[in-house]
Formats: C-alpha cells, structure tokens, sequence
C-alpha cells in the first residue's frame, strides 16, 4: 500500500512540474508581450510621460526592468574589478547602473513613433540555457533597427542579461565605457560619475 501512495505522489509531484514548465513564457513570448505592453502605454500617455520624466522612468522599472537580470549584467560590465569589489560596493553600483539604464531606456521610448515591429525568427535561438530573440523595428527610408535580446534561464524563469543594437553589445559597450573611469579614479570614481548623472531621477 506504500509503494502505491508512493506512487501517486511521485505522479502529482511529475505532473506540477510538467505544469509548470508548460506555463513558463518562452523567451520569444516574453521580448513580445513586454514591449507590446509598453509601446501601447507610450502610445496612450505620450503627453503626460513627456510632461513629467518621473512617470516615463517608473513606466520603464514597472514594466522592463523586472525582466532583466541586473547582478549579472553588472558582474559582466565590471569585470575583473567585480571581483575585488565588496557586497555593498556591488549592491550601490547595481542601483546606479539600473538607474542610468532607466534613463537611456526611457529617453528612447518616448522617440518612438509608431513604427513597425517584427520579429524575423518565429523563436528564439536557444543554446543550452541561453536563448537570443531578434526584433527588427523599420525606419522610414533606411535598414531596421535589428536589436537582439540574450537571456538565460534562472530560477525557472527567462530574464534579459544582455541587448545589442545592429550588432553593438549593450554591456560590452558599457563595459568598455567604465574601464577608462575606472581606471583614472576607481571604481568609488565610477559610482561617483553615475550617481552625478543620475541625480534627476527620482524612484
């Protein structure tokens, strides 16, 4: 009678997780259901967003940036000088880094005009627990924008730890932006540069 019990609770336990990953976002889904969600409240509230930053940045921590995966991108941009750096170094640096993101993120939203979205592969290049999804947005008389979108599988969920714009890595870019910071004043140099930059925003 044991093994029976056994037995079903080892198949409901099998069937939660089946159910599960079946309800998991693929990260195809993800990349368009958020940007769709948020264009649409770009579109609606343009005037108001363009009026008061403030609510442009909260658009942008509210709907994007859980989808992000901000230690990692941060360990990525840093380096080795993550490495020496201690727990709240880190933590300060990652706040800063988010904001300075949020501020670029919601400077190009508010630029956008209406064009055309696509996404050239119907999923996401997969390699192990990696996945990269392609969007193309059009530009009236020139190539689309091709932006990739790198995410990994953490936790059982799909977030964002890397975007690149034709090609351009976003934490490669930034990357290689801080080193020449750091390396004239320190990373306290870099987190005193950001936090100069983004001392207008306000969470």
């Amino acid at each position: 009678m044991k093994k029976v019990w056994l037995s079903v609770w080892m198949f409901l336990a099998l069937a939660l997780v089946v159910a599960d990953v079946a309800a998991m976002e693929t990260p195809t889904e993800i990349v368009r259901s958020t940007t769709d969600e948020v264009l649409a409240r770009v579109k609606s509230d343009r005037d108001a967003l363009r009026q008061d930053p403030a609510k442009m940045y909260a658009l942008v921590s509210e709907l994007i940036f859980p989808r992000f995966d901000f230690p990692i991108m941060a360990q990525w941009v840093l380096g080795t000088h993550w490495k020496g750096a201690d727990e709240q170094v880190r933590e300060v640096f990652i706040g800063q880094f988010r904001k300075l993101l949020v501020r670029t993120y919601a400077t190009a939203l508010l630029e956008f005009s209406d064009q055309a979205i696509s996404y050239p592969d119907a999923t996401a290049t997969k390699k192990g627990r990696t996945a990269v999804v392609r969007q193309e947005i059009e530009q009236a008389g020139s190539s689309p924008i091709a932006l990739g979108y790198r995410l990994h599988n953490t936790e059982g969920t799909w977030k964002v730890f890397d975007v690149s714009v034709d090609g351009v890595s976003l934490v490669k870019t930034y990357r290689a932006s801080f080193s020449s910071i750091i390396n004239s004043g320190g990373l306290a140099g870099l987190i005193e540069t950001l936090s100069a930059k983004n001392s207008e925003i306000s969470q």
